[in-house]
């Protein structure tokens, strides 16, 4: 199957009035594992990568978005490519100027750290050149939590401010602060599910989840029909993967063969990823 595209994935997430599964990526396992499980579900995802995993790859984006690339092209379901929380402007030039040839079709500008005005008008700048290269452009209004920013307790993100936004942005999708948090480990968040139904209302741009790993399936799927159309999951898929791994090396403190493990992490990925796909593409 041919290398999916973002814009599509959303577009036709909106038809069916669904969800996009959003994966991180930090390893080969994590992709591999992602589009394994993926398949199992008969589900589109995207892949995506953030800053932080490309500074883990030595600030490197061509090796693993490559990996992807060839793993998104062999899948037997529509996978596509995006660049996640991007905040170092070169970085976000880099993933534009590169994006063609390593088959991003997406990125998100993440200038929520700067004041509201800073923010929008770094966001706006880079926006425009990302659309010219072709990309869907995701922006995020506040700072999602584990962050101390905009998912502190009775913070959320205003309807009015969030359209403004927009409007003065030209994103194409939002993520918006409702209750959840990132890097949560424990699946105890809960989410307004109203403020989402309001935002969905108001904006004319998909709405994006992140944090999603700490939200329980049943509030989760609440959201898709409040009005989500993106869903970034990523800690929930480490969690996983840690486990299997401090399990087995446990077992068999003597083990040297990092395919052992790393298999069994992976597995862990792919059961993971299937029962999320589940829950907010089903």
């Amino acid at each position: 199957m041919t290398l999916a595209r973002t814009s599509e994935l959303i577009e036709s997430a909106q038809r069916a009035a669904i969800a996009v599964p959003a994966f991180n990526v930090i390893t080969i396992e994590h992709a591999e594992g992602i589009v394994a499980g993926a398949e199992r579900a008969n589900c589109a995802v995207i892949l995506q990568v953030s800053e932080n995993a490309v500074r883990y790859h030595d600030g490197r984006l061509r090796p693993i978005l490559a990996a992807c690339s060839e793993l998104a092209v062999a899948a037997e379901i529509p996978v596509a490519l995006h660049l996640d929380h991007l905040e170092d402007e070169d970085l976000v030039l880099a993933g534009i100027v590169q994006s063609g040839e390593l088959g991003v079709s997406s990125l998100m500008i993440d200038a929520s750290r700067m004041p509201y005005e800073r923010n929008v008008e770094a966001t706006a700048s880079l926006a425009k050149r990302a659309r010219e290269a072709g990309l869907w452009v995701e922006a995020e209004l506040g700072e999602i939590g584990g962050k101390d920013g905009a998912h502190a307790p009775g913070v959320r993100t205003d309807p009015e401010e969030a359209a403004e936004f927009v409007r003065a942005t030209g994103v194409d999708g939002l993520a918006v602060a409702v209750g959840s948090s990132h890097a949560m480990t424990s699946r105890q968040a809960e989410l307004d599910l109203a403020l989402i139904e309001r935002l969905a209302q108001r904006l004319t741009v998909p709405l994006v989840l992140h944090g999603s790993s700490g939200v329980p399936d049943a509030v989760l799927r609440d959201a898709v029909k409040a009005g989500i159309r993106k869903v970034n999951i990523g800690t929930a898929l480490n969690v996983g993967f840690t486990a299997s791994v401090r399990g087995f090396l446990a077992s068999d403190p003597g083990a040297t063969d990092p395919r052992a493990y790393l298999r069994l992490g992976r597995e862990a990925v792919a059961a993971e990823v299937s029962e999320l796909c589940a829950v907010v593409a089903g």
